[in-house]
């Protein structure tokens, strides 16, 4: 056990230390994963398609895939779109 590396290692080694560019790409790749996963987990749980949110935004299913799975990256005007047709709310917690 003593030969195994912590999680903050494995990503220092693989993306850098905290700060750095590369480090800072994978963490904003990571969140914008972790939000898409969240709001797709929302459509699913309300029993909506793809189509049918994609309908209630004025995009194209298509585009709800992409986002979906990452291939896209969303803008927060999206993502607000997006979590007020699934009648979520967020707060801003500052500090």
């Amino acid at each position: 056990m003593a030969g195994l590396k912590t999680g903050s290692q494995h990503l220092a080694e693989t993306y850098g230390e905290k700060g750095t560019p590369s480090r800072d790409e994978f963490e904003a790749k990571a969140k914008a994963w972790y939000y898409a996963e969240l709001l797709r987990e929302e459509r699913k749980r309300q029993k909506l398609t793809q189509q049918q949110l994609g309908e209630r935004i004025g995009k194209k299913r298509e585009y709800i895939s992409s986002l979906e799975q990452g291939q896209t990256d969303m803008h927060l005007s999206t993502f607000m779109l997006i979590a007020n047709a699934l009648g979520l709310r967020f707060s801003l917690v500052v500090g």
